[in-house]
């Protein structure tokens, strides 16, 4: 098993809850494909640096897990068909 770590940007106009919620999903979606989350860091609304999709802040989640690739897969696949998803990146950690 590999360590990874995901960060994503979630849209602004949601409430903090549904932000939330929205993480602890990812994570049981990573235990069900047989990945150990290993620490989950939720940074809340920060403002960017530039303008993405004419949007100036959004709310920042980090994951670090350990698991196989089929996860990262699809964890990768559902982050990049979400609306509320501005951006993710899964970083494989050495």
């Amino acid at each position: 098993m590999r360590t990874y770590e995901v960060m994503t940007i979630w849209r602004p106009d949601l409430a903090e809850t549904d932000v939330r919620a929205q993480v602890a999903e990812m994570e049981e979606l990573l235990r069900s494909k047989g990945a150990e989350i290993t620490s989950s860091d939720f940074w809340g609304k920060r403002r960017f640096a530039y303008e993405i999709d004419h949007l100036t802040e959004g709310f920042y989640a980090v994951i670090e897990f350990r698991g196989e690739g089929q996860a990262v897969e699809e964890l990768d696949r559902g982050l990049s068909l979400s609306d509320r998803v501005l951006r993710h990146k899964v970083m494989r950690q050495d």
